[in-house]
Parts: structure tokens; C-alpha cells; sequence
């Protein structure tokens, strides 16, 4: 087996043949969760060979065409690193994972985790029912953009610039100019704690917060930090409450920080004399890095209820939250995103697993119920993994990770309210394998399918 860019999984001829003929691909969480996984969907499996590459939908020559890679011509079947795989199974679609709005352009800015780009459209673009797609304005896609996994998004509200999150593989927040497309650098770059998610910047303090999911923390930078800075604050310790984090916002009318756990969280010690405390060889020797999760003790992991969890903006050390969201009312199921609307206090949560935005009162604690819920076929939501409030235009938008789509609602919408606006990057019927940085590969030969873990 082998991963590449885009969730492409390929097999072998050998193993190709013995683990797919007839059978169909069980697909779980794109995100690892500490030893937790979840099965999101069951695909029956292609068998009539390679699916065809993505074509523009519109002219002959596009951005799109010129990214594309071109293919090669038969292989060399006795080098074994030079054979082509019988089958491929992938999504040829782009797939959004964040959402954001550059206010000052009109604009709006996904990201895409399964194509590995940065997609900017028009922000009054809506794809019609019986179009395939709609290309975007700009692209940054390609091996110089330093784009993987991309998870969560900041656009800043005065330059445009763009601040992107890398979550697995490559440990960087790549932040890249306006006009920026094609296959180029990032103007920018800060070195980050393996496993970062969440984004979220507070403009008056001029401060970058991030989640760390494997070491249960949130560290802080100077928004203008580069490179090997370190942070500036670290928030971690088994007083915080957080574990396996994941999403993250500011409310900074409020001096407020949300963070979405999923449950998941082990004790990490700090090792006596000063030793690395970075996880993966990053951060040794820098202030405010997280203790690694190399320095887990063993045995202490717990698998605890999904939460949100409130801190005052600075809070730093083994703080524990000022309030903290968590129970069966609450109806949380791996939150993923957050997005506060400052005007009132509400807080978007993006509820992936369960196809539901929930939105909560300013001051909610506890066991407490959500004052709407979005949710149904209308809606559209499918698995969302981003959610955006668009203060200056009072709009709420949704990133669908289920469906190659997103969303543009009212902030006050509920039930199953059909969106305002749509934009789709494939077919309204095209499957969505939702295939993220799959790794082991296993046959149940019982029911004669294929189980992916990602």
C-alpha cells in the first residue's frame, strides 16, 4: 500500500487482485482520534477499471489543465517500483475541509483535503443543479505550495492573506499572499507541534492560536511569527479539559476562546532535566512547545465525552476552563469547526459525523441543549468539517466534506432549511469515498470487503 497526495490509495497487482474483485470499500474517520475510529460510509467498489482524470468543465484550456500532471506511458513490469496498480480507487473531486470569507474582496476561501489545494471563489458564486462543477477564480495547488491535509483556515480581514493549516504530514502553517495561484511557495511559514487543527486569530492582540490534537494543548504565536519562532503561550495540563482538540475561535468583543474536543486525551509528563518535549523531533528546546506525546505515560489514555471548552483568550499553563459545554442534550458528535458570531455571542459548532450545524447561546454551560439545529436533506450538509460566520454580510457558510459542496445559509436558519447559495467542485451525484490519509488496509473475507482506516 502506498498514500499520495489527494487520499489516493493504490494497490498492488498481487494484492489488487486478491483484495478487490467483487468487493466494496468500508470507509471511517479521515481524522485519527487516539485509537478511536468510526465508519462513515460503505461504497460498493468500482470494476470497470481506472477512473478517468477530472477535466475542466468549461473551456478547453484552464488552470485546472495546466496543474494537471501528465501521465505516463506503460511501465516496466520487471522494475517493481516503476508497475501501475490494476485499479485505483479515489476521488477525482475536490473535497472542502475550511471555509473562510475575505470580506474586503468578496470572496470566499476553501480548502480542499483531498486534491491537497486552496480553492478561492467569487462569494456570490452558485453552481447550478445541473451543472458539474464551478471552477474556482484562483488555485494553489502543486509539490511548492507545501499544501497536505490542509484542516482549518484564516484569511486575514485587511490583506486577504491566507493562513492554512497543514495536519498530519507536513508540520507547517503556510500562509500565502492574495493573489497568490498555480504551483508556488508560500510567502510565509511557521514550523508547528505535529497534529495541529484548529485556527484562529484575534486581530486586536495580533496573536495565532492553534489546537494540538495529539498533545491536548493550544499553542499561541505572534501573528507575524515565521519559521523556527516559537510560541508565545502554551495552554496544556490535565486541568484544561482539553482532549484530542480540535476545532477553535475567538470571540474577541468577549476576551474568548472555544475549543471542540473529541474525548480523547492521555497524562503527559515532562521529562526531568530540561530533555526535548517536542513530538516528532520538533519544537526540543523552545519555550512553550507542548510536551510530546512521546512523553504519554502509558496506560493513562481515557476516551471521554465530546465537549467545548471556554477559556479567557490568554489563558495559559494547566488552567482549567471558565465553563465548559458536555452531555447527551448537547447533541455533540465530534465537532470539528467553530465559528462565533461576535455580534451576539452564538457559537457554530460543525457536528460532523451527525450532518448538523449546532448553534449555542453565548452563555451555555453544561448539559444544555442547542437553540437550533441545522440539519436534513435540504440543508445539504453532508459530514461538515468547516463552518464561517461572515460578520459584514450576515451569512453563514459551511464546508462539506461529505459531498464536494459548500454551503451559504442565514445565521438564524434551522431545521431543514435549503441553502441560499451553492458551490460544488463535481457532479450533485457524485459519491464522496471521503478517503483522508488512509494507512492500514485489511480483507474481511466473511463479506468479501475491503476496510480502509484513515
Amino acid at each position: 500500500m502506498k498514500r499520495l497526495a489527494g487520499g489516493i490509495l493504490l494497490l498492488g497487482a498481487i494484492a489488487a487482485g486478491l483484495l478487490l474483485a467483487g468487493g466494496r470499500i468500508i470507509n471511517r474517520s479521515r481524522t485519527k482520534a487516539l485509537g478511536a475510529t468510526r465508519l462513515v460510509s460503505v461504497l460498493p467498489l468500482s470494476d470497470d477499471g481506472e477512473m478517468c482524470q477530472w477535466k475542466p468543465a468549461s473551456s478547453e484550456s484552464s488552470l485546472f489543465e495546466a496543474l494537471e500532471q501528465q501521465r505516463t506511458g506503460p511501465a516496466d513490469l520487471g522494475d517493481i517500483s516503476k508497475r501501475r496498480p490494476i485499479r485505483t480507487i479515489h476521488d477525482p473531486n475536490s473535497a472542502f475541509s475550511a471555509v473562510a470569507v475575505d470580506p474586503i474582496h468578496n470572496e470566499v476561501v476553501m480548502t480542499d483535503e483531498n486534491l491537497f489545494s486552496i480553492m478561492v471563489y467569487d462569494r456570490l458564486e452558485n453552481t447550478p443543479p445541473t451543472a458539474r462543477m464551478s471552477e474556482p477564480k484562483r488555485l494553489i495547488r502543486g509539490a511548492s505550495t507545501d499544501i497536505e491535509y490542509q484542516c482549518s483556515l484564516y484569511v486575514d480581514p485587511k490583506s486577504g492573506d491566507i493562513y492554512a493549516v497543514n495536519n498530519d504530514t507536513l508540520g507547517k502553517l503556510v500562509i500565502f499572499s492574495r493573489n497568490a495561484k498555480g504551483d508556488t511557495p508560500p510567502d510565509r511559514f511557521i514550523n508547528t507541534p505535529h497534529t495541529t487543527f484548529g485556527v484562529a486569530v484575534d486581530e486586536k492582540s495580533n496573536e495565532l492560536m492553534l489546537a494540538i490534537q495529539d498533545d491536548a494543548a493550544i499553542v499561541t504565536y505572534a501573528k507575524t511569527a515565521t519559521g523556527d519562532d516559537p510560541p508565545i503561550r502554551l495552554l496544556q495540563g490535565i486541568h484544561t479539559g482539553l482532549a484530542d482538540p480540535h476545532g477553535l475561535a475567538v470571540d474577541s468583543k468577549r476576551d474568548l476562546m472555544y475549543v471542540s474536543n473529541w474525548g480523547s486525551v492521555n497524562v503527559h509528563v515532562a521529562p526531568p532535566g530540561g530533555a526535548k518535549t517536542g513530538t516528532h523531533g520538533r519544537g526540543g528546546g523552545q519555550p512553550n512547545w507542548p510536551i510530546g506525546r512521546n512523553y504519554a505515560i502509558p496506560g493513562s489514555g481515557t476516551i471521554g465525552p465530546p465537549s467545548i471548552t471556554i477559556y479567557a483568550r490568554d489563558a495559559k499553563g494547566d488552567t482549567a476552563p471558565i465553563r465548559k459545554i458536555e452531555g447527551p442534550k448537547t447533541q455533540l458528535d465530534w465537532p470539528t469547526a467553530l465559528a462565533v458570531n461576535p455580534n451576539n455571542g452564538e457559537l457554530y459548532v460543525a457536528n460532523d459525523p451527525a450532518h448538523s450545524i449546532l448553534v449555542f447561546d453565548a452563555d451555555a454551560r453544561g448539559d444544555v441543549a442547542p437553540i437550533r439545529v441545522l440539519k436534513g436533506p435540504k440543508t445539504l450538509i453532508r459530514n461538515p468539517t468547516g463552518v464561517y460566520y461572515d460578520e459584514k454580510n450576515d451569512e453563514l457558510w459551511v464546508a462539506n466534506f461529505g459531498n464536494h459542496t459548500a454551503t451559504v445559509y442565514k445565521p438564524t436558519a434551522s431545521g431543514d432549511t435549503p441553502p441560499l447559495r451553492v458551490i460544488r467542485t463535481g457532479p450533485a451525484d457524485a459519491p464522496a469515498p471521503m478517503m483522508g490519509n488512509p494507512n492500514p488496509v485489511t480483507w474481511d473475507s466473511k463479506r468479501d470487503e475491503l476496510l480502509v482506516a484513515n
